[in-house]
Protein backbone atom coordinates (compact mmCIF):
# COMPACT_ATOMS: atom_id res chain seq x y z
CA UNK A 1 0.00 0.00 0.00
CA UNK A 2 2.83 2.39 0.85
CA UNK A 3 4.55 1.80 -2.51
CA UNK A 4 1.31 2.34 -4.46
CA UNK A 5 0.77 5.64 -2.66
CA UNK A 6 4.33 6.74 -3.41
CA UNK A 7 3.96 5.81 -7.08
CA UNK A 8 0.72 7.73 -7.28
CA UNK A 9 2.25 10.81 -5.77
CA UNK A 10 5.30 10.61 -8.02
CA UNK A 11 3.06 10.14 -11.03
CA UNK A 12 1.43 13.37 -10.10
CA UNK A 13 4.82 15.01 -9.91
CA UNK A 14 5.70 13.70 -13.39
CA UNK A 15 2.41 14.93 -14.82
CA UNK A 16 3.03 18.37 -13.49
CA UNK A 17 6.56 18.32 -14.87
CA UNK A 18 5.39 17.24 -18.31
CA UNK A 19 2.73 19.91 -18.37
CA UNK A 20 5.24 22.56 -17.56
CA UNK A 21 7.63 21.39 -20.32
CA UNK A 22 5.09 21.41 -23.10
CA UNK A 23 3.87 17.82 -23.12
CA UNK A 24 7.25 16.36 -24.07
CA UNK A 25 7.31 12.61 -24.76
CA UNK A 26 10.13 12.14 -22.25
CA UNK A 27 10.44 13.55 -18.79
CA UNK A 28 13.37 15.78 -18.26
CA UNK A 29 16.38 14.20 -16.65
CA UNK A 30 15.87 16.32 -13.57
CA UNK A 31 12.40 14.83 -13.11
CA UNK A 32 13.68 11.27 -13.52
CA UNK A 33 16.41 11.90 -10.99
CA UNK A 34 13.88 13.32 -8.62
CA UNK A 35 11.67 10.27 -8.96
CA UNK A 36 14.57 7.86 -8.45
CA UNK A 37 15.70 9.82 -5.45
CA UNK A 38 12.25 9.76 -3.92
CA UNK A 39 11.87 6.02 -4.57
CA UNK A 40 15.26 5.28 -3.08
CA UNK A 41 14.47 7.35 -0.01
CA UNK A 42 11.21 5.54 0.55
CA UNK A 43 12.81 2.10 0.14
CA UNK A 44 15.56 3.05 2.58
CA UNK A 45 12.97 4.29 5.02
CA UNK A 46 11.01 1.04 4.76
CA UNK A 47 14.18 -1.02 5.22
CA UNK A 48 15.15 1.02 8.25
CA UNK A 49 11.67 0.58 9.66
CA UNK A 50 11.85 -3.19 9.22
CA UNK A 51 15.27 -3.30 10.92
CA UNK A 52 14.00 -1.19 13.78
CA UNK A 53 11.00 -3.47 14.21
CA UNK A 54 13.26 -6.54 14.28
CA UNK A 55 15.58 -4.87 16.78
CA UNK A 56 12.63 -4.01 18.97
CA UNK A 57 11.32 -7.60 18.72
CA UNK A 58 14.75 -8.98 19.66
CA UNK A 59 15.01 -6.63 22.60
CA UNK A 60 11.46 -7.48 23.64
CA UNK A 61 12.28 -11.21 23.50
CA UNK A 62 15.41 -10.67 25.56
CA UNK A 63 13.43 -8.66 28.09
CA UNK A 64 10.80 -11.40 28.31
CA UNK A 65 13.46 -14.08 28.88
CA UNK A 66 15.14 -11.99 31.56
CA UNK A 67 11.79 -11.32 33.20
CA UNK A 68 10.87 -15.03 33.13
CA UNK A 69 14.19 -16.02 34.68
CA UNK A 70 13.92 -13.35 37.35
CA UNK A 71 10.45 -14.60 38.35
CA UNK A 72 11.69 -18.20 38.43
CA UNK A 73 14.76 -17.24 40.48
CA UNK A 74 12.55 -15.51 43.03
CA UNK A 75 10.51 -18.69 43.54
CA UNK A 76 13.68 -20.80 43.71
CA UNK A 77 14.99 -18.58 46.52
CA UNK A 78 11.70 -18.91 48.40
CA UNK A 79 11.82 -22.71 48.09
CA UNK A 80 15.43 -22.84 49.28
CA UNK A 81 14.40 -20.74 52.29
CA UNK A 82 11.97 -23.44 53.48
CA UNK A 83 14.21 -26.37 52.55
CA UNK A 84 15.65 -26.33 56.06
CA UNK A 85 15.56 -28.58 59.09
CA UNK A 86 14.74 -25.89 61.63
CA UNK A 87 11.26 -24.50 62.15
CA UNK A 88 11.03 -20.79 63.05
CA UNK A 89 8.27 -18.30 63.77
CA UNK A 90 8.41 -17.33 60.07
CA UNK A 91 8.05 -20.83 58.63
CA UNK A 92 4.28 -20.75 58.07
CA UNK A 93 4.44 -17.40 56.28
CA UNK A 94 7.41 -18.52 54.19
CA UNK A 95 5.61 -21.69 53.08
CA UNK A 96 2.56 -19.67 52.01
CA UNK A 97 4.72 -17.10 50.22
CA UNK A 98 6.62 -19.76 48.26
CA UNK A 99 3.43 -21.47 47.05
CA UNK A 100 1.75 -18.16 46.23
CA UNK A 101 4.71 -17.07 44.11
CA UNK A 102 4.79 -20.43 42.32
CA UNK A 103 1.09 -20.31 41.50
CA UNK A 104 1.39 -17.06 39.51
CA UNK A 105 4.28 -18.30 37.35
CA UNK A 106 3.61 -19.24 33.74
CA UNK A 107 4.36 -22.78 32.59
CA UNK A 108 7.52 -21.48 30.91
CA UNK A 109 8.67 -19.79 34.10
CA UNK A 110 8.00 -22.87 36.22
CA UNK A 111 10.39 -24.90 34.08
CA UNK A 112 13.13 -22.34 34.81
CA UNK A 113 12.96 -22.75 38.60
CA UNK A 114 16.36 -23.95 39.74
CA UNK A 115 18.06 -23.29 43.06
CA UNK A 116 20.34 -24.94 45.56
CA UNK A 117 17.53 -27.36 46.42
CA UNK A 118 14.65 -26.00 44.33
CA UNK A 119 13.48 -27.42 41.02
CA UNK A 120 10.19 -27.58 39.08
CA UNK A 121 9.25 -30.86 40.79
CA UNK A 122 9.07 -29.26 44.24
CA UNK A 123 5.59 -27.95 43.54
CA UNK A 124 4.97 -29.44 40.11
CA UNK A 125 5.38 -33.18 40.60
CA UNK A 126 2.18 -35.16 41.09
CA UNK A 127 2.73 -37.56 44.01
CA UNK A 128 -0.90 -38.41 44.68
CA UNK A 129 -3.90 -37.02 46.53
CA UNK A 130 -2.92 -35.41 49.84
CA UNK A 131 -6.57 -35.23 50.93
CA UNK A 132 -6.52 -39.00 51.52
CA UNK A 133 -4.02 -38.51 54.33
CA UNK A 134 -4.67 -37.72 57.99
CA UNK A 135 -2.04 -35.54 59.71
CA UNK A 136 -3.34 -36.75 63.11
CA UNK A 137 -2.73 -33.39 64.74
CA UNK A 138 -6.12 -33.17 66.46
CA UNK A 139 -6.46 -32.06 70.06
CA UNK A 140 -8.82 -33.73 72.61
CA UNK A 141 -6.31 -36.53 72.96
CA UNK A 142 -7.18 -37.71 76.45
CA UNK A 143 -4.75 -39.03 79.03
CA UNK A 144 -3.27 -41.85 76.93
CA UNK A 145 -1.45 -41.19 73.67
CA UNK A 146 0.56 -43.26 71.20
CA UNK A 147 2.78 -40.92 69.18
CA UNK A 148 3.91 -42.53 65.91
CA UNK A 149 7.16 -40.81 64.94
CA UNK A 150 8.35 -41.08 61.34
CA UNK A 151 11.03 -39.46 59.26
CA UNK A 152 8.27 -38.59 56.79
CA UNK A 153 7.81 -38.29 53.03
CA UNK A 154 6.47 -35.67 50.63
CA UNK A 155 5.14 -38.39 48.32
CA UNK A 156 1.44 -38.30 49.09
CA UNK A 157 0.54 -41.81 47.92
CA UNK A 158 3.36 -43.32 49.96
CA UNK A 159 2.50 -41.25 53.03
CA UNK A 160 -1.05 -42.62 52.86
CA UNK A 161 -0.22 -46.27 52.19
CA UNK A 162 2.95 -46.57 54.27
CA UNK A 163 2.90 -44.14 57.21
CA UNK A 164 -0.85 -43.78 57.59
CA UNK A 165 -1.13 -47.54 57.07
CA UNK A 166 1.05 -48.16 60.14
CA UNK A 167 -0.77 -45.51 62.17
CA UNK A 168 -4.17 -46.95 61.28
CA UNK A 169 -3.06 -50.45 62.28
CA UNK A 170 -1.80 -49.21 65.65
CA UNK A 171 -5.02 -47.26 66.25
CA UNK A 172 -7.16 -50.31 65.40
CA UNK A 173 -5.19 -52.40 67.89
CA UNK A 174 -5.47 -49.74 70.62
CA UNK A 175 -8.98 -48.21 70.44
CA UNK A 176 -8.72 -46.72 73.96
CA UNK A 177 -5.63 -44.69 73.09
CA UNK A 178 -5.29 -41.64 70.84
CA UNK A 179 -2.81 -42.19 68.01
CA UNK A 180 -1.07 -39.04 66.84
CA UNK A 181 1.68 -38.31 64.28
CA UNK A 182 5.05 -36.57 64.31
CA UNK A 183 7.66 -36.25 61.54
CA UNK A 184 11.32 -35.75 62.38
CA UNK A 185 12.21 -34.13 59.02
CA UNK A 186 11.20 -30.45 59.02
CA UNK A 187 12.25 -30.25 55.38
CA UNK A 188 9.48 -32.69 54.50
CA UNK A 189 6.95 -31.04 56.81
CA UNK A 190 7.57 -27.71 55.07
CA UNK A 191 7.29 -29.29 51.63
CA UNK A 192 3.92 -30.89 52.35
CA UNK A 193 2.62 -27.77 54.08
CA UNK A 194 3.65 -25.41 51.27
CA UNK A 195 2.47 -27.61 48.41
CA UNK A 196 -0.65 -29.25 49.83
CA UNK A 197 -1.67 -27.10 52.78
CA UNK A 198 -1.36 -30.08 55.14
CA UNK A 199 0.09 -29.26 58.56
CA UNK A 200 2.09 -32.05 60.20
CA UNK A 201 3.63 -31.71 63.67
CA UNK A 202 7.35 -32.05 64.20
CA UNK A 203 8.45 -33.79 67.40
CA UNK A 204 8.47 -30.64 69.53
CA UNK A 205 5.05 -29.58 68.27
CA UNK A 206 3.58 -33.03 68.88
CA UNK A 207 4.99 -33.24 72.40
CA UNK A 208 3.82 -29.72 73.21
CA UNK A 209 0.38 -30.70 71.94
CA UNK A 210 0.39 -33.72 74.25
CA UNK A 211 1.36 -31.56 77.24
CA UNK A 212 -1.30 -28.96 76.44
CA UNK A 213 -3.94 -31.71 76.18
CA UNK A 214 -3.07 -33.17 79.57
CA UNK A 215 -1.63 -36.46 78.38
CA UNK A 216 -0.33 -38.51 81.29
CA UNK A 217 0.83 -41.72 79.64
CA UNK A 218 2.83 -41.36 76.44
CA UNK A 219 4.01 -44.22 74.23
CA UNK A 220 6.24 -43.39 71.27
CA UNK A 221 6.46 -45.80 68.35
CA UNK A 222 9.23 -44.89 65.91
CA UNK A 223 8.70 -46.17 62.37
CA UNK A 224 12.43 -45.83 61.72
CA UNK A 225 14.16 -48.90 60.35
CA UNK A 226 16.86 -49.13 63.01
CA UNK A 227 18.62 -47.52 65.97
CA UNK A 228 20.43 -45.03 63.71
CA UNK A 229 21.20 -41.32 63.75
CA UNK A 230 17.56 -40.26 63.29
CA UNK A 231 16.48 -42.51 66.14
CA UNK A 232 19.17 -40.99 68.38
CA UNK A 233 17.97 -37.46 67.57
CA UNK A 234 14.40 -38.48 68.33
CA UNK A 235 15.44 -39.81 71.73
CA UNK A 236 17.21 -36.55 72.58
CA UNK A 237 13.98 -34.67 71.97
CA UNK A 238 11.96 -37.15 74.02
CA UNK A 239 14.32 -36.87 76.98
CA UNK A 240 13.75 -33.11 77.10
CA UNK A 241 10.03 -33.72 77.69
CA UNK A 242 10.12 -36.85 79.83
CA UNK A 243 9.45 -35.07 83.13
CA UNK A 244 6.26 -33.50 81.77
CA UNK A 245 4.41 -36.83 81.67
CA UNK A 246 3.71 -39.47 84.29
CA UNK A 247 5.04 -42.25 82.07
CA UNK A 248 6.97 -42.19 78.79
CA UNK A 249 7.81 -45.40 76.92
CA UNK A 250 9.60 -45.73 73.60
CA UNK A 251 9.05 -48.86 71.49
CA UNK A 252 11.60 -50.56 69.25
CA UNK A 253 12.14 -49.50 65.62
CA UNK A 254 11.41 -52.06 62.93
CA UNK A 255 14.60 -54.15 63.05
CA UNK A 256 14.87 -54.12 66.84
CA UNK A 257 18.19 -54.14 68.68
CA UNK A 258 21.28 -53.70 66.53
CA UNK A 259 23.58 -56.43 67.79
CA UNK A 260 27.36 -56.49 67.84
CA UNK A 261 28.30 -57.79 64.39
CA UNK A 262 26.96 -59.05 61.06
CA UNK A 263 26.31 -62.56 62.37
CA UNK A 264 23.86 -61.40 65.05
CA UNK A 265 20.21 -61.56 63.99
CA UNK A 266 16.99 -61.44 65.97
CA UNK A 267 13.28 -62.27 65.67
CA UNK A 268 12.49 -58.83 64.27
CA UNK A 269 14.96 -59.15 61.40
CA UNK A 270 13.72 -62.67 60.71
CA UNK A 271 10.13 -61.43 60.55
CA UNK A 272 11.07 -58.55 58.24
CA UNK A 273 13.02 -60.88 55.94
CA UNK A 274 10.05 -63.22 55.61
CA UNK A 275 7.65 -60.32 55.00
CA UNK A 276 9.65 -58.56 52.30
CA UNK A 277 10.42 -61.80 50.45
CA UNK A 278 6.77 -62.86 50.43
CA UNK A 279 5.66 -59.45 49.16
CA UNK A 280 8.37 -59.25 46.47
CA UNK A 281 7.69 -62.79 45.18
CA UNK A 282 3.93 -62.17 45.08
CA UNK A 283 4.25 -58.80 43.31
CA UNK A 284 6.53 -60.44 40.72
CA UNK A 285 3.80 -63.05 40.05
CA UNK A 286 5.90 -66.00 41.15
CA UNK A 287 4.32 -68.85 43.05
CA UNK A 288 7.33 -69.19 45.35
CA UNK A 289 10.85 -67.98 45.99
CA UNK A 290 12.16 -71.24 44.52
CA UNK A 291 10.23 -70.57 41.32
CA UNK A 292 11.82 -67.14 41.04
CA UNK A 293 15.25 -68.62 41.59
CA UNK A 294 14.68 -71.27 38.92
CA UNK A 295 13.68 -68.48 36.53
CA UNK A 296 17.03 -66.79 37.14
CA UNK A 297 15.59 -63.86 39.09
CA UNK A 298 17.40 -62.01 41.85
CA UNK A 299 15.75 -59.61 44.31
CA UNK A 300 17.70 -56.55 45.43
CA UNK A 301 16.33 -54.78 48.51
CA UNK A 302 17.56 -51.20 48.66
CA UNK A 303 17.95 -49.39 51.98
CA UNK A 304 19.17 -45.87 52.69
CA UNK A 305 22.53 -46.68 54.24
CA UNK A 306 24.29 -44.85 57.04
CA UNK A 307 27.70 -44.09 58.51
CA UNK A 308 26.21 -44.71 61.97
CA UNK A 309 27.30 -47.82 63.85
CA UNK A 310 23.84 -49.22 63.19
CA UNK A 311 24.82 -49.82 59.55
CA UNK A 312 25.69 -53.37 60.62
CA UNK A 313 21.91 -53.93 60.56
CA UNK A 314 22.07 -54.13 56.76
CA UNK A 315 24.75 -56.80 56.95
CA UNK A 316 22.65 -58.65 59.51
CA UNK A 317 19.69 -58.59 57.13
CA UNK A 318 21.89 -60.18 54.46
CA UNK A 319 22.93 -62.82 56.99
CA UNK A 320 19.29 -63.46 57.84
CA UNK A 321 18.35 -63.92 54.17
CA UNK A 322 21.23 -66.35 53.70
CA UNK A 323 20.33 -68.27 56.86
CA UNK A 324 16.83 -69.00 55.56
CA UNK A 325 18.24 -70.26 52.26
CA UNK A 326 17.43 -67.21 50.16
CA UNK A 327 20.49 -67.12 47.92
CA UNK A 328 18.89 -64.91 45.29
CA UNK A 329 18.22 -61.92 47.58
CA UNK A 330 20.73 -59.10 48.03
CA UNK A 331 20.84 -56.04 50.31
CA UNK A 332 21.96 -52.70 48.88
CA UNK A 333 21.98 -49.10 50.13
CA UNK A 334 21.73 -45.72 48.44
CA UNK A 335 24.66 -44.38 50.47
CA UNK A 336 26.80 -47.48 49.92
CA UNK A 337 27.44 -47.95 53.63
CA UNK A 338 28.40 -50.61 54.56
CA UNK A 339 30.70 -50.99 51.52
CA UNK A 340 29.34 -54.34 50.38
CA UNK A 341 25.94 -52.69 49.86
CA UNK A 342 27.09 -50.17 47.23
CA UNK A 343 25.52 -50.40 43.80
CA UNK A 344 28.76 -51.54 42.16
CA UNK A 345 29.28 -54.25 44.79
CA UNK A 346 25.72 -55.52 44.49
CA UNK A 347 25.84 -55.55 40.69
CA UNK A 348 29.03 -57.60 40.88
CA UNK A 349 27.49 -60.01 43.40
CA UNK A 350 24.36 -60.56 41.32
CA UNK A 351 26.41 -60.98 38.15
CA UNK A 352 28.79 -63.46 39.76
CA UNK A 353 25.83 -65.46 41.04
CA UNK A 354 24.63 -65.86 37.45
CA UNK A 355 21.19 -64.22 37.69
CA UNK A 356 19.88 -62.68 34.46
CA UNK A 357 16.74 -61.03 35.79
CA UNK A 358 16.73 -58.43 38.56
CA UNK A 359 13.92 -56.92 40.62
CA UNK A 360 14.71 -53.82 42.69
CA UNK A 361 12.56 -53.08 45.73
CA UNK A 362 12.93 -50.61 48.66
CA UNK A 363 14.08 -51.75 52.08
CA UNK A 364 12.57 -48.50 53.36
CA UNK A 365 9.44 -47.81 55.35
CA UNK A 366 8.19 -45.38 52.69
CA UNK A 367 8.52 -45.44 48.92
CA UNK A 368 9.48 -41.79 48.72
CA UNK A 369 12.25 -39.82 47.06
CA UNK A 370 14.93 -42.51 47.38
CA UNK A 371 12.68 -45.24 46.00
CA UNK A 372 11.28 -43.17 43.14
CA UNK A 373 14.47 -41.35 42.16
CA UNK A 374 17.61 -43.09 43.49
CA UNK A 375 16.25 -46.56 42.83
CA UNK A 376 13.73 -46.27 39.97
CA UNK A 377 14.61 -42.88 38.44
CA UNK A 378 15.60 -42.16 34.84
CA UNK A 379 18.89 -40.42 35.68
CA UNK A 380 22.04 -42.32 34.78
CA UNK A 381 23.07 -42.66 38.44
CA UNK A 382 19.88 -44.41 39.57
CA UNK A 383 20.14 -48.09 40.45
CA UNK A 384 17.79 -48.99 37.62
CA UNK A 385 19.94 -47.15 35.10
CA UNK A 386 23.24 -48.51 36.44
CA UNK A 387 22.01 -52.11 36.42
CA UNK A 388 20.76 -51.68 32.84
CA UNK A 389 23.98 -49.96 31.76
CA UNK A 390 26.05 -53.06 32.52
CA UNK A 391 24.31 -55.11 29.84
CA UNK A 392 24.62 -58.12 32.16
CA UNK A 393 20.91 -58.68 32.62
CA UNK A 394 18.00 -59.62 30.40
CA UNK A 395 15.63 -57.49 32.43
CA UNK A 396 15.71 -55.08 35.38
CA UNK A 397 12.35 -54.27 36.96
CA UNK A 398 11.30 -52.19 39.97
CA UNK A 399 8.68 -52.57 42.68
CA UNK A 400 8.16 -49.09 44.12
CA UNK A 401 6.45 -50.15 47.35
CA UNK A 402 7.35 -49.13 50.90
CA UNK A 403 7.58 -51.54 53.82
CA UNK A 404 4.82 -49.68 55.65
CA UNK A 405 2.15 -50.91 53.24
CA UNK A 406 2.88 -54.60 53.94
CA UNK A 407 0.39 -56.12 56.40
CA UNK A 408 3.00 -58.22 58.20
CA UNK A 409 5.22 -55.17 58.70
CA UNK A 410 2.29 -53.23 60.16
CA UNK A 411 1.61 -56.12 62.52
CA UNK A 412 5.23 -56.06 63.65
CA UNK A 413 4.94 -52.39 64.60
CA UNK A 414 1.73 -53.20 66.48
CA UNK A 415 3.59 -55.91 68.37
CA UNK A 416 6.42 -53.51 69.26
CA UNK A 417 3.90 -51.02 70.62
CA UNK A 418 2.14 -53.70 72.66
CA UNK A 419 5.41 -55.02 74.02
CA UNK A 420 6.53 -51.67 75.43
CA UNK A 421 3.09 -50.94 76.84
CA UNK A 422 3.13 -54.26 78.71
CA UNK A 423 6.70 -53.82 79.92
Amino acid sequence: MKKKLVVALLSGVMTCSLTLTGCSKEAPASAENSIQTEMGSMENAESAGENNSQDQADKSGENDEASDQAAADEVAALIDAIYVQERTENTDAQCAQAKGAWDVLTDVQKELVEGEEADPDYFGRDTGDASKDDPRNQDDIGENEILVASFGTSFNDSRVSDIKGIEDAIQAANPDWSVRRAFTAQIIINHVQARDGEFIDNMDQALERAVANGVKNLVIQPTHLMHGAEYDELMETVEAYRERFETVKVAEPLLGEVGTDASVVNEDKAAVAEAILAAAVSDADYGSLAEAQEDGTAFVFLGHGTSHAAKVSYSQMQTQLTDIGCVNAFIGTVEGEPEETSCEAVIDAVTQAGYKKVILRPLMVVAGDHANNDMAGEDEDSWLSMFNATGNFESVDVQVTGLGSIDDIQKLYVEHTAAVMED
